[in-house]
């Protein structure tokens, strides 16, 4: 079970409990009770958004819209605007960094999923096959790339010179790691493998590529571990409506063992259902993770 009370543990160095951020969302009013028709903003359309799309129009009686985006920075700006009504993407990690840098207050109000970021190489078969002076190619964007980092810091790979809520390069202790590190854009990390030794891809990245985390991959962080909470997946929505019973229960409705068969799938195995989680603690994690960001600054 993931416990988010020992996410500010996880931190020891930059946490502390502090208020979340302040900021507007847009000029976006709160959904009436009675709403019955939304807009839900998902990146990469697939076939389990489609499965609960059909199962609150058929079994709730919603009307819903999928939005679909292919950039990963327009679902937040277009929920805080009001051009949708929750959005479908983004872990913990990620909306605090967005939270902290637009001055939104985006509430997460439903956990889905947490999917474990892995390791890859063309060469090795092993993160212990790697030699002094090896590359291995990360994601460029601070949440990503902060994760990618630690990952290889679990893997022994590399070895940072202070702690830190969310990692750069910058911190890497160069003398007492193995590999070095490439930034790039994360869609380039696959392409990396050709010229690097090893590569940290995003799930997604992963399977339009045809890389079988299971059969492919060499190492991965592990969900279950404390430091892993701010990467739950999560329903995200204005503040105002943190309490609308109807997103809370479009929500919920991830956990359909129907939605959850394709989500498995997707994932080859590797998603990990977070529903045991509840947007109560979903929104303390985010509270400290925003404070942990902005005592790193």
């Amino acid at each position: 079970m993931f416990a988010p009370k020992r996410l500010t543990a996880a931190l020891a160095a930059t946490a502390l409990l502090g208020l979340t951020a302040c900021g507007g969302n847009g000029d976006a009013e709160a959904i009436p009770e009675d709403q019955t028709s939304f807009r839900i903003g998902v990146a990469n359309l697939h076939e389990g958004h489609r499965q609960l799309e059909e199962i609150a129009e058929e079994e709730l009686g919603y009307e819903i819209e999928l939005v679909n985006f292919t950039d990963y920075n327009q679902p937040n700006p277009a929920l805080s605007n009001g051009d949708i009504d929750v959005n479908w993407f983004q872990h913990i990690a990620y909306l605090a960094e967005h939270n902290n840098s637009s001055g939104d207050n985006l509430q997460p109000i439903g956990a889905t999923e947490i999917v474990p970021l892995t390791v890859y190489s063309n060469e090795y078969s092993d993160v212990s096959d790697f030699q002094d002076g090896d590359t291995v190619a990360i994601p460029n964007d601070p949440v990503n790339q902060g994760r990618a980092i630690n990952v290889l810091v679990a893997a022994g790979l590399l070895e940072l010179a202070e702690e830190t809520a969310q990692p750069e390069p910058r911190h890497i202790d160069e003398a007492a790691s193995t590999v070095s590190v490439q930034a790039l854009d994360a869609a380039q990390t696959v392409n990396a493998l050709q010229s690097v030794q090893g590569a940290v891809i995003n799930n997604n990245f992963a399977q339009d590529a045809d890389l079988d985390p299971n059969e492919d991959g060499l190492f991965s962080d592990d969900p279950s571990d404390p430091s892993a909470f701010p990467y739950v997946n999560a329903f995200v929505a204005r503040e105002a409506d943190v309490d609308n019973e109807a997103l809370r229960e479009i929500a919920a409705l991830y956990h359909d063992q129907r939605v959850l068969d394709i989500i498995d799938e997707r994932s080859a195995g590797t998603s990990v259902p977070a529903g045991d989680v509840t947007a109560e603690e979903l929104q303390e994690a985010l509270t400290d993770y925003q404070e942990a960001l902005r005592q790193a600054e």
